[in-house]
């Protein structure tokens, strides 16, 4: 279903160039808005302004994902082995939801990891088989793309918000147990989510990583190193930030 009539959408055309820029300068407004925000309160934690911001932007992620999904459920457009929220950045935006409506470090952790990783991938290397610009799918997808990874850097570079090992080890728990209820969901139901059984229909980077199911294996050792890498440099010197919310 589409706004308009679209061709076809083509990695790294126009439109994907668009996005991409459209997606750099977000970073850089997020990050200065966010550190204008860096305001301690008497007891501790973040200011006001961080927190009504925090819930504005958590229900615009809301109103956005949920907007443009909605097609998704519509007679004739429902399908058992795409239209169900079971890929992980189906779990992704509602953390960026949670971390942002309440500042806390679980849901942090999870944006942090999740975002900037495996929702830059997404970015970078869309598998979308859909129509380009304007047809809902290609909303969909780079809108809930794009209010993730906006949502880790805002909390990060522009709240300054810190990862810990303590973080990584929830998201290394949290995305193993996705990871094993999607893999047996695609076994009952003949899915294939996050794309654990079988890999996509169109080129992407798991192509680079062999035939199933060592190419899950490796993923799943690219992002247990890749997530240290991410948050080590975190470790080594001692946070500046106001201490986050809740856990």
């Amino acid at each position: 279903m589409s706004l308009a009539a679209a061709d076809g959408f083509v990695a790294f055309g126009v439109s994907h160039w668009a996005v991409l820029g459209v997606f750099a300068v977000g970073c850089a407004g997020l990050v200065l808005l966010g550190r204008s925000q860096r305001v301690v309160e008497p007891g501790g934690g973040f200011g006001g302004e961080a927190r009504g911001f925090g819930k504005a932007y958590a229900l615009a992620i809301v109103y956005v994902v949920v907007g443009t999904h909605v097609s998704a459920f519509l007679p004739g457009e429902w399908n058992t082995g795409s239209s169900l929220p079971l890929h992980l950045c189906d779990l992704a935006w509602p953390a960026a939801v949670v971390a942002l409506w309440t500042l806390g470090r679980r849901g942090f952790a999870l944006t942090y990891y999740w975002g900037l990783t495996l929702s830059v991938q997404g970015l970078l290397t869309p598998t979308l088989s859909g129509g380009d610009y304007p047809d809902v799918e290609y909303l969909a997808f780079f809108g809930m793309h794009l209010l993730i990874v906006w949502a880790a850097v805002y909390l990060t570079w522009g709240l300054g918000m810190r990862p810990d090992w303590r973080g990584y080890r929830f998201a290394i728990a949290a995305t193993l147990a996705w990871a094993v209820a999607a893999f047996v969901f695609n076994l009952v139901a003949g899915t294939n989510y996050g794309y654990l059984n079988d890999k996509p229909g169109e080129a992407s980077v798991l192509d680079l990583l062999g035939p199933w199911p060592w190419y899950v294996l490796a993923e799943a050792l690219i992002i247990l190193l890749g997530w240290a890498l991410i948050t080590w440099p975190w470790t080594r010197t001692p946070p500046s930030a106001p201490p986050s919310g809740p856990p």
